[in-house]
């Protein structure tokens, strides 16, 4: 059972996902986290506090995802990555589509707050690209990581009432890694 600053921050970010950061109040997280008026102003007194605090959150549940979504080890090949990459996309734009969503929200109103968090996911991409003898691996592992946002995106919007083709984001990705 999660405690009452996670199960506030959970709702705050389930409320960013769905109202944006303009529908971010401390009325609004104690109604979707279904607790009594107030609760999230004892809490976090500011809505400074209460942001910084949903940042905090969202990079606690960045790290997780990545851990749980990330292979036992390395990758041994351009396919392998590929593969693992695509899933990653995939479960982004499905099943993590609210976090990805809250991310999105956040990152437009606090840019500054998600760069640190994406230059991280780029320099480890960059390291497993490195590993596996790419050229330039980090203009390619931007390139990767710009196709994979873009992607997310586009499933959480424009295409969103389509079924993704994980085989075609994989090939996409090794197209991008191919010398």
């Amino acid at each position: 059972m999660p405690d009452r600053r996670t199960e506030l921050m959970d709702a705050a970010l389930a409320v960013v996902a769905d109202k944006g950061m303009k529908g971010l109040t401390h009325r609004a997280v104690d109604v979707s986290a279904q607790l009594p008026e107030g609760t999230t102003s004892n809490y976090y007194r500011s809505r400074a506090s209460l942001v910084e605090a949903v940042l905090g959150r969202l990079l606690e549940l960045d790290a997780a995802l990545l851990q749980d979504q990330g292979p036992a080890g390395p990758p041994q090949n351009i396919d392998e990555l590929a593969g693992q990459l695509a899933s990653l996309v995939l479960a982004l734009a499905g099943r993590h589509a609210g976090l990805t969503r809250a991310r999105l929200a956040l990152s437009l109103d606090r840019p500054e707050a998600v760069t640190a968090g994406h230059f991280r996911l780029v320099g480890s991409l960059q390291q497993a690209v490195a590993a596996l003898g790419v050229p330039d691996a980090p203009a390619r592992a931007r390139d990767v990581a710009d196709y994979g946002d873009g992607v997310v995106l586009h499933l959480l919007t424009v295409r969103r009432d389509e079924q993704p083709d994980a085989a075609a984001i994989a090939a996409a990705i090794r197209r991008l890694l191919s010398p």
